[in-house]
Parts: structure tokens; sequence; C-alpha cells
């Protein structure tokens, strides 16, 4: 398997450490995120490494290094999030940026665990068409559909932000409305606020449900939902997080290659990717 564009092949130099996380046995809908890391990879050398936008060079101005995908366990979720928690722990222990390519929304919860121990006060902020934030899936606690829960059982009340939800549960709204988590329906408004509010010592984990974008952007997701964040708003949105937070960790999931034939959705991941890597340690 290559190395996305522009990487490195030096771990111990290195400031950001890129890890796939090709698992999606608890998708709920259109299976096939378990294929998005290894189609990235491919399909980066479709774009430059030099980002007009930042006029910064992957290649060049960072330095990541790309350490490949995990093996991981299908129809294991809790051996899989060890895993995944053993590697972001290596990676953070070696004083290092994780950065995880899913795979379905639940492999965050693994990096989420590693970067919890070793960052008190943790935030997460959290963009997606979904709240993720059911007790359970059809009798199931480990599941995409229920990740940032089970992020709320480690972080507790006031440390997740979410941006961009339009689907949920009654009871999922009820769990937002009693003050667990701070989301915005819809929309990123408030964003500015709230990165003001968080400031630039606290801990962040940034992690992108790329079906944040609407679907006539970004069909190649498993569960679509209409009404979503533009490309430019999302990007927006992501640089200035990354210009005034610390950030400690991320990801982005839910990128489903085999969707979309055309592979529109794969190019513009890629290209997506490329930016938060130029914007993260700029």
């Amino acid at each position: 398997m290559g190395k996305f564009i522009g990487t490195k092949d030096d771990f111990e130099t290195a400031d950001i450490v890129l890890f796939g996380a090709p698992y999606d046995s608890t998708t709920s809908f259109r299976p096939g995120t378990r294929f998005g890391p290894s189609a990235m990879r491919t399909e980066s050398f479709g774009i430059e490494t030099y980002s007009m936008l930042a006029d910064r060079d992957l290649e060049e101005d960072a330095n990541v290094y790309d350490s490949g995908d995990l093996e991981l366990p299908f129809g294991a979720p809790d051996r899989a999030l060890d895993m995944i928690e053993e590697r972001a722990a290596e990676i953070f222990d070696a004083g290092k940026i994780p950065f995880l390519l899913g795979g379905e929304h639940l492999v965050t919860l693994g990096a989420v665990r590693a970067a919890a121990k070793r960052h008190p006060g943790l935030v997460i902020i959290h963009f997606d068409a979904h709240a993720d934030l059911r007790e359970d899936y059809l009798g199931v606690q480990l599941s995409h559909a229920c990740v940032l829960r089970r992020c709320h059982d480690i972080l507790g009340d006031g440390r997740i932000f979410q941006f961009g939800i339009r689907s949920g549960t009654r009871d999922e709204r009820g769990f937002m409305l009693d003050g667990h988590v701070t989301t915005e329906l819809f929309s990123d408004s408030t964003l500015p606020g709230v990165v003001e509010k968080i400031g630039p010592e606290t801990p962040v984990y940034l992690t992108i449900d790329m079906d944040v974008l609407d679907p006539a952007e970004f069909p190649g997701t498993g569960t679509q939902e209409a009404g979503g964040f533009s490309y430019p708003q999302l990007v927006a949105d992501m640089r200035l997080i990354c210009s005034k937070l610390n950030i400690v960790a991320l990801d982005n999931v839910e990128l489903s290659p085999g969707l979309d034939p055309s592979g529109r959705s794969t190019a513009l991941a890629c290209k997506f990717l490329r930016e938060e890597l130029v914007s993260v340690l700029g």
C-alpha cells in the first residue's frame, strides 16, 4: 500500500502521524468505509502537494509520516478500539499528533481514549450530519451511532461541541437540551464564539465526519443527509480552528469510496486532508 502524497518516510522526525482504521463493522446502513483510507492514498496522487489557499506545500512545509493502516478484526469492536487506542498512544508518547483516517465513526473512540489519558481537560469539536449521541443502537453501545455518547462518558458535560448536526432522535435532542453537549443544529454560525471560549491552551480533539457535507458535494458516504455544508465552508471552519486552538489529535471518517463511482468524494476527501495537514501546524 502506498502513502498519502507528500508524506515523509521518517517517523522519528515527523510532527503528525497518519494512521488508518479501515473498520465498518457497526455501520447501520450502507457499508464500505473500510476502504476509505486506502482509496485516499491511491487517489491523493491526483492532487498537488501545494495548497494555494494556505500557500504551503505538504512535502516542503509540513512534516507528516503516514504509518499505514491497522489490521483490525472485523466483528470485534472492543479489540479494534483497543488497537486504535494503542496506536494513538504510541504516537502521543513519541511527542507527535495522531491523525486517524476512518473507517466508520466508531473508530474515533479509540483515539479519544488515548487523548483523554494524556491531555486533562480535553474537549472535542465535532462536525457531522448526525448527533451520534444514542445510548445504544439496537441494543449495542459500541456503534457509530453512539460514538459521541461514549466520548461523553469519558469527558463529561460541557466538553463536546457539535456543528452541522441535522439528524438524530428525540432522545438525542433531549440530551443536547439538557446541557450535556453544546450543539449547533444545521449551521456553524456560533463557531467563532466557541473557539474564543475554548481558547488557545485547551487541548482539542477535532473529529470530522465527512457526511457533514451536503450529499450533492459528497455522495460517497453511507448515510447521506440533505442540507449539509459546502466544501469551502468546511475548509474555512477547519482553518479557523487550526489557527486558533491547540489541536492535539484529529480524524476524518465515513468516506465510503465505492458509493461514489465518479470518484469526486474521494478527490474531495484527499484535498481536504491536504488542507488540514498544512494547517494544523501552520
